[in-house]
């Protein structure tokens, strides 16, 4: 760093949060490209919104990149074939709790690109919502939210803060750093031509400090000679979690809040994943669609931890087996982190876009043992929006619903940091997620 470039302090403070052990210790280990598994079986739900419909058929021949399924509505994101082979047959199976169609195909090894493939020529706003759409992209944070619906504002929204989302601060994920280290060149280049085709005026890249490579990489992006009017500027963030959630990271880059039901849009700010960024900006320039994911394998009981470069579609055991596999008191596989992750539901789950760890678990020989809630507001200090879960909890014990609307239960983002600083080892978590669901069923 040559100091010619101020980078930024938090515009905003959050309020809440946890200290987590950050347990990173894929940071240095750099990815390695897994071998096309003898099959794949791609889901066709992969993203918040409607899933996709399949548009191949048993016995049809395809390649990597090969459209398998269109887009089931306006949310909804195209899926491509991440292996060249043979489609075997379309099946139903239970993808996330809910059933889903999924191609099923057997790869003949050669990973051969389709040759219909080209670079994508994109010159307006409308141009890249549809180029995020032809390369089926959607959020790669975790949310999985279609980013061609979220680049799809009105002329009358007055965009004027781009913010790449470079925080990963969740224990044992290294994917997003290690692809500002090895994708540098798709970052820099798509953060240019993002800020330019869709005319916003400033972008900040947030990051955590505790990643400092990273740093020293995005810091040439924001010092860069085709910055010319200094308005690419890098955002050191404090190493807390939960960092990069959406809303979190939006108010400690601008100082605004989003407002309950409201969009990022509605502030004024488009918020992007750093390696949604590289991967836009590949398909611009290649043509090839969204169809390998990185992904950090490690945890406690897994034997070889590594960033990988996988297939969508590959089985969680198929990963496992390529890191080496993991200890025999293997007690839990997470898509994700140890926070906001979900459980496998067994080894045969696969790999899907939004997926960007497998952190799998040691037995834990004494669980924690649940007691009544103290009042001690724990809870409500750790949460980063200003949430009451104790509150929460009783007003569902008691089938309150009515009470759950005033404690606005829909702002929670699910981040676990109430269960994480509770004394009594409360599920308070768990019970977020049912009060939501019993308000939605509730509107229905």
């Amino acid at each position: 760093m040559d100091g010619k470039e101020n980078i930024l302090s938090p515009a905003g403070r959050i309020r809440g949060g946890v200290t987590l052990p950050h347990l990173k210790g894929t940071a240095d280990s750099e990815s390695v490209i897994m071998p096309p598994p003898a099959t794949v079986r791609i889901p066709m739900r992969q993203h918040i919104g409607a899933p996709a419909e399949p548009v191949v058929n048993a016995g049809d021949k395809v390649f990597v990149g090969t459209l398998i399924g269109k887009a089931g509505g306006y949310v909804s994101a195209p899926v491509h074939s991440s292996v060249s082979g043979m489609v075997k047959g379309i099946e139903e199976y239970s993808v996330g709790g809910q059933s889903c169609k999924c191609v099923v195909i057997e790869s003949d090894g050669l990973m051969e690109p389709d040759p219909s493939l080209s670079s994508f020529n994109a010159e307006t706003r409308a141009d890249i919502a549809e180029a995020c759409d032809k390369c089926g992209l959607v959020g790669l944070g975790g949310a999985g939210f279609p980013t061609k619906v979220k680049l799809s504002y009105s002329d009358d929204t007055k965009i004027d803060t781009l913010i790449i989302n470079g925080a990963e601060c969740e224990p044992y994920i290294t994917s997003d750093y290690r692809a500002c280290i090895e994708d540098y060149e798709d970052v820099v280049d798509g953060i240019y031509f993002i800020k330019e085709k869709l005319g916003i005026p400033k972008v900040i890249i947030c990051i955590e400090s505790n990643k400092e490579k990273a740093i020293s990489k995005l810091y040439a992006i924001a010092s860069d000679r085709k910055d010319t009017d200094d308005s690419v500027k890098l955002m050191r963030l404090p190493a807390s979690y939960p960092q990069g959630a959406e809303k979190v990271i939006i108010y400690s880059a601008t100082g605004r809040r989003v407002p309950a039901g409201k969009l990022p849009a509605d502030v004024g700010c488009i918020v992007m994943n750093i390696t949604s960024v590289a991967a836009l900006y590949r398909f611009i320039k290649t043509g090839m669609p969204l169809v390998s994911k990185r992904i950090t394998v490690d945890g406690t009981a897994v034997k070889e931890p590594k960033n990988i470069i996988v297939p969508i579609g590959t089985s969680v055991k198929d990963v496992l087996e390529f890191a080496g596999g993991v200890s025999e008191d293997a007690a839990e596989i997470i898509f994700g982190g140890p926070m906001m992750g979900v459980d496998a539901v067994s080894e045969n789950a696969v790999v899907e876009k939004r997926t960007n760890a497998i952190t799998v678990i040691r037995e834990i020989l004494k669980p924690a043992v649940t007691t009544p809630c103290i009042k001690c507001g724990r809870c409500a200090r750790a949460c980063p929006m200003r949430l009451y879960p104790a509150s929460v909890e009783a007003a569902v014990s008691h089938g309150f619903t009515e009470r759950l609307k005033g404690l606005n239960v829909d702002y929670c983002m699910e981040c676990g940091s109430c269960s994480y600083v509770c004394p009594a080892k409360r599920p308070l978590t768990q019970v977020m997620r049912l009060a939501k669901a019993e308000l939605r069923r509730v509107k229905k």
